[in-house]
């Protein structure tokens, strides 16, 4: 695999390689992943073609890491601050397959939140595969808890089209009517239908994205309690910042989340979680 530094739409980023073809671009800004478009492929994540690429905003699309706070639960700005910040690569901590980036927490940080941490964002390509480990670490001496969410933007040809596998039978929260509705029967897919946010429970085993592009397997951690799956529909969608009107047609959040629990990290303490995506062969 190779890696170099670039720039992408102005601002600094890391490309991944590997020799089959396949590739990745993580932002600096926010430890985001932008691209990954494996061999022979279209490209899997969406990005707004109206993303802002300021350097201070977070970037509509890719993978922002929402984190220390999921959503607007809590005092914090939605979805915490760290996708806003710039991280630092961490050249020694990688290996032939994986960049990691670095945020320590800092004078800024600890005016929001105050707590001492050391996070890291872990990016491996392999063929045909794409995994993103979140790894906070509690420097400070004393407690602290978070909730989050890797904010996986997926691409997708006609949302429509698409049917999330392997949620039937899982208890789920509509954020949109604030109910808790009857789960999906077991072995049917999910097909959107106007407006989605829901907080699921994690499914024992990897869901699967089907559309116009092919397949996808969504597999997550143990220690990511929920998975959240959200469009904003076409109404939304025509008010969101960074968006086009038509946006939501093109993408589907399908999110390695933690929800409704916080998780307590002590001091010293580590904890560490990542999302895989990776095409099913046709």
């Amino acid at each position: 695999m190779a890696s170099s530094n670039i720039t992408f739409h102005g601002q600094p980023a890391i490309e991944l390689s590997l020799p089959e073809g396949d590739r990745a671009i993580v932002a600096l800004h926010g430890a985001q992943v932008l691209s990954w478009t494996p061999a022979g492929g279209p490209e899997r994540l969406y990005l707004s073609p109206e993303a802002l690429f300021d350097g201070q905003a977070a970037i509509r699309g890719g993978v922002p890491v929402c984190w220390p706070q999921f959503n607007e639960r809590g005092p914090l700005p939605k979805h915490g601050f760290v996708r806003n910040l710039a991280w630092s690569p961490v050249p020694e901590a990688g290996d032939d397959h994986t960049v990691v980036l670095a945020l320590r927490d800092s004078e800024a940080t600890r005016a929001m939140w105050p707590h001492a941490f050391n996070a890291r964002i872990e990016v491996g390509l392999a063929p045909q595969s794409l995994t993103i480990g979140l790894m906070v670490e509690n420097t400070g001496r004393e407690a602290f808890a978070f909730t989050m969410a890797l904010h996986t933007y997926l691409r997708i040809d006609d949302i429509d089209a698409v049917r999330l596998h392997g949620l039937g039978g899982l208890p789920y929260w509509d954020a949109v009517t604030d109910t808790h509705p009857a789960p999906l029967p077991s072995g049917a897919a999910l097909a959107i239908q106007g407006q989605t946010d829901r907080v699921y429970e994690a499914a024992p085993a990897p869901l699967t994205l089907a559309d116009g592009l092919g397949r996808l397997s969504i597999a997550q951690d143990p220690v990511y309690a929920q998975t959240t799956v959200w469009n904003p529909g076409a109404e939304l969608c025509a008010k969101l910042a960074q968006m086009p009107a038509d946006g939501y047609r093109q993408m589907l959040c399908v999110e390695a989340a933690v929800v409704d629990t916080p998780v307590r990290v002590a001091p010293g303490e580590v904890w560490a979680g990542a999302q895989k995506l990776s095409v099913v062969p046709a």
